[in-house]
């Protein structure tokens, strides 16, 4: 009962305005007409309104009736979604999910994983948010993200357990306009250093260490696409993610950028973790969230070595 309202009383509109009749409606609900009548007639008189027009052999719904009967459909499916929250509550699943990513992280696979999550938890409410550098562990300090894939420099903090999800390359290219793409042989420090250097920085902390950072003539961005295309403009250069440069090498819109004695280039992939706070375990739909997407990299965590320090918790 809501106040002198009840759901069943709106389900019975919403099946007259479905079977375009009262007699229809009362065999779609299983209901004598007379039951179907009785309900409306409560229904009208309770609310005030006149919800059908009975001067001709069809009762037609009225504009008010046509108006409230969207506002039934509206609280009918609210209920049904109330109902499954609860019900998956019970067994388990989180009242919500909300997931974070670092710039560097590749989207397509969260596309489909998503797609995945919404077909196998059609009541779940899940928020999604992409952040500069480090804010999708700030999200997850802040209990704003239960689920974080993110970069975790200089090494993975001891209150959060971590997996290992992938490896992403950053190489080093520039336009084939840019001067340094003239040299015709590897850069030296003291050749990058006459030069700006596209930098990804975290917006929240910009005194925080920077990585990977050569020169001293530094532009600092936050989203990776707004980079890009000041690197494709020739501003600058950078250390891009593999996956995201290929295809503009391969179409010469940008080209290789050797360094000689390049320490980065040393350290080889820099590992994306799926993250969560240790005092947070995941519930199902994180985890299933996270199985997901193993499926759709090709996880450096298939050494179990690298899964020894902080692996991912969860309620199960």
């Amino acid at each position: 009962m809501l106040g002198s309202l009840t759901l069943d009383q709106l389900r019975v509109l919403v099946a007259i305005a479905e079977t375009g009749s009262f007699s229809a409606a009362g065999l779609k609900l299983h209901r004598a007409q007379s039951a179907i009548s009785q309900t409306i007639a409560t229904l009208e008189d309770v609310q005030g309104v006149t919800l059908f027009d009975r001067s001709n052999y069809r009762p037609l719904l009225t504009d008010v009736g046509r108006a409230l009967v969207a506002q039934a459909h509206i609280v009918i499916s609210g209920t049904a979604r109330f109902e499954a929250m609860a019900a998956g509550s019970r067994d388990g699943l989180e009242p919500e999910l909300a997931v974070a990513i670092d710039p560097l992280v590749p989207t397509a696979p969260f596309i489909d994983s998503l797609h995945a999550l919404r077909d196998t938890f059609p009541h779940l409410p899940v928020s999604f948010s992409t952040e500069g550098l480090g804010g999708a562990e700030r999200r997850l300090r802040r209990g704003d993200a239960a689920l974080a894939f993110c970069v975790l420099l200089p090494s993975v903090p001891e209150d959060i357990a971590a997996l290992p999800l992938l490896g992403v390359r950053l190489l080093p290219v520039v336009a084939p306009t840019h001067s340094l793409a003239q040299l015709g042989r590897p850069v030296t420090r003291a050749d990058l250093d006459e030069h700006v250097q596209l930098v990804l920085s975290d917006p929240s902390t910009p005194d925080s260490p920077s990585y990977g950072v050569v020169g001293t003539k530094v532009w600092r961005f936050v989203e990776l696409g707004r980079r890009l295309d000041f690197l494709l403009a020739g501003f600058g250069w950078c250390r891009m993610p593999e996956y995201l440069v290929t295809p503009l090498l391969a179409e010469g819109r940008l080209v290789p950028l050797p360094i000689e004695d390049d320490p980065a280039g040393a350290h080889g992939p820099l590992t994306i973790y799926a993250a969560h706070m240790r005092d947070r375990p995941l519930g199902r739909a994180g985890a299933w969230l996270l199985d997901n997407l193993r499926t759709r990299f090709n996880p450096i965590s298939a050494d179990p070595s690298l899964e020894a320090d902080g692996a991912i918790s969860t309620h199960r």
